[in-house]
C-alpha cells in the first residue's frame, strides 16, 4: 500500500513540473494589429509590439518576407520571461512602405537602433532570424567600433543565409532580386505564390494553415505592399556586397551568442549554421530537427526551450 501511493505522489509531482503550453492558432492580423502600437521614426510609421513587464529585454529582428506576426504563437510565453519587442521592418507588415525608399539593411539597423533609444533601452537580448540576422550584423558591426552604446548581453542567430555564398534561393527570390525583372515580378505575384513558395519552406507542410497564409499575405499586401517587394529583396545584393564587414562582426564579437538552427531548412542549410558557429569564438550551436525555415512556427515548443535556456 505505501508503494502505491509513493507511485501515485511521484507521478503528481511529475505532472506538476510539466509545463503546458497552449499556442494560439489562427490570430487574425487585425487581432495582432491591435495589441501593438505604431511610432514615428524618419518621418516614417513603424508597427511595434511591446509587451511583458520584465527588466529582461528581448528585442526580435523578424525575417523576410513577413513581419512581426511570425511570433504570435510563442509571445505569451517569451513574455513571462521578457519584455518582448517586436517591430515590422519598414516595408514589412504594418509599417509603412514607402515608394521613394532604398530599403537597405543598413538603414533598418538604424531605425531599429532609434526604436530601441526611443523606448529606453539600455541592455537587451538580441534575436534575429532569417533577414533580421543581417541587420544584427550591421548592429554587430557598429557595436564592436563602439559607434552604440546599447549593450547586448545575449545574442541569439536563427537561421538565415548570412553565409550567402551557401543559400539555396528560391526562383522567386532570384527573379525579385532582378534588377529588370523584379518591379514586373512583384506586380505579377499573387497569393496563389506566396502561400506555394511560403510552405515549400516547412518541412512538415501541414504546420502551416491556409489560414495563417492569408493572413501573412494579407499584412504583405498591406499598405501596397506589393509595390515594395522587389526593393525589400535588394537584401540578398547587400549580403553579398557587405559580406567581408557582416561577418567580420561575427568574428570580432565577444557576446555570448546561442545559434538556434531547424536542421531542414531548404534555405538556409545547416552548413550555414556551422559556419556561423564557427565565425563565432563565443558560441553555442542548437539543432530543431524536422523543422524548416519558420522555426517559431512549425516547432514554437522546441524554439522556445532554447531560446530560454541558459
Amino acid at each position: 500500500m505505501d508503494n502505491e501511493l509513493f507511485k501515485i505522489k511521484s507521478k503528481l509531482h511529475k505532472i506538476h513540473y510539466i509545463v503546458i503550453r497552449k499556442f494560439q492558432t489562427n490570430m487574425k492580423a487585425f487581432e495582432w494589429k491591435k495589441k501593438g502600437s505604431f511610432y514615428t521614426l524618419e518621418g516614417n510609421s513603424i508597427f511595434v509590439i511591446d509587451e511583458g513587464n520584465s527588466e529582461d529585454v528581448l528585442v526580435i529582428l523578424h525575417g523576410y518576407p513577413t513581419s512581426s506576426y511570425d511570433y504570435y504563437k510563442i509571445l505569451p510565453e517569451l513574455s513571462k520571461k521578457y519584455r518582448v519587442i517586436i517591430h515590422d521592418h519598414l516595408g514589412f507588415g504594418f509599417s509603412d512602405k514607402p515608394l521613394n525608399y532604398s530599403y537597405s539593411l543598413i538603414e533598418q539597423a538604424d531605425i531599429a537602433l532609434q526604436l530601441w533609444k526611443k523606448l529606453n533601452l539600455k541592455k537587451v537580448t538580441l534575436l534575429a532570424h532569417d533577414y533580421g540576422t543581417s541587420i544584427a550584423t550591421e548592429i554587430l558591426a557598429r557595436q564592436n567600433t563602439k559607434q552604440i552604446s546599447l549593450k547586448i548581453k545575449e545574442l541569439i542567430l536563427c537561421n538565415g543565409s548570412i553565409h550567402i555564398e551557401y543559400s539555396k534561393l528560391k526562383l522567386i527570390q532570384k527573379l525579385l532580386k532582378n534588377k529588370y525583372l523584379g518591379k514586373l515580378t512583384a506586380k505579377l505575384s499573387s497569393f496563389t505564390l506566396f502561400r506555394r513558395n511560403l510552405k515549400q519552406t516547412y518541412f512538415n507542410k501541414n504546420k502551416i494553415t491556409d489560414f495563417e497564409l492569408k493572413e501573412m499575405w494579407l499584412q504583405l499586401e498591406n499598405n501596397n505592399g506589393k509595390r515594395v517587394i522587389h526593393k525589400l529583396t535588394n537584401y540578398i545584393n547587400e549580403r553579398y556586397y557587405y559580406w567581408h564587414r557582416w561577418i567580420g562582426a561575427l568574428e570580432k564579437t565577444k557576446i555570448p551568442t546561442k545559434i538556434i538552427w531547424a536542421q531542414n531548412d531548404p534555405i538556409a542549410i545547416p552548413k550555414i549554421g556551422k559556419l556561423i558557429h564557427q565565425d563565432i569564438a563565443s558560441s553555442k550551436l542548437y539543432w530543431i530537427e524536422n523543422c524548416g525555415h519558420f522555426l517559431m512556427l512549425e516547432k514554437p515548443n522546441e524554439f522556445i526551450d532554447l531560446v530560454l535556456k541558459k
